[in-house]
């Protein structure tokens, strides 16, 4: 999978240096894997939920944060959307339009 915008997990990692592992992580997994469908990631990531609206949300370093990302299958594309703290995410009115 390619992943777009990997720069705002950079800048976030800057500010909470304790995600900074996890999150690369994440990245090095992303990039190895060949997802076609939500059950695919959901094997690669347990804890990952199917928001709606092509938005996938994943738990970060034991759940502490929280990364938002729109998935295309087709084109093995994946766009961050939002990454932050698990109460940053809980202040998210409509995550279907984030």
């Amino acid at each position: 999978m390619r992943i777009f915008t990997e720069q705002a997990l950079k800048l976030f990692a800057e500010k909470h240096p304790e995600s900074k592992t996890a999150l690369q992580e994440w990245v090095k997994i992303v990039k190895k894997s060949e997802w076609t469908n939500f059950a695919d990631v959901k094997s690669t990531f347990n804890t990952v939920d199917n928001v709606g609206n092509g938005r996938f949300v994943f738990n970060i370093k034991g759940n502490g944060f929280r990364l938002v990302a729109v998935i295309r299958f087709t084109i093995k594309f994946v766009y961050i959307r939002f990454v932050g703290t698990h109460k940053e995410y809980d202040n998210i009115n409509d995550i279907k339009n984030i």
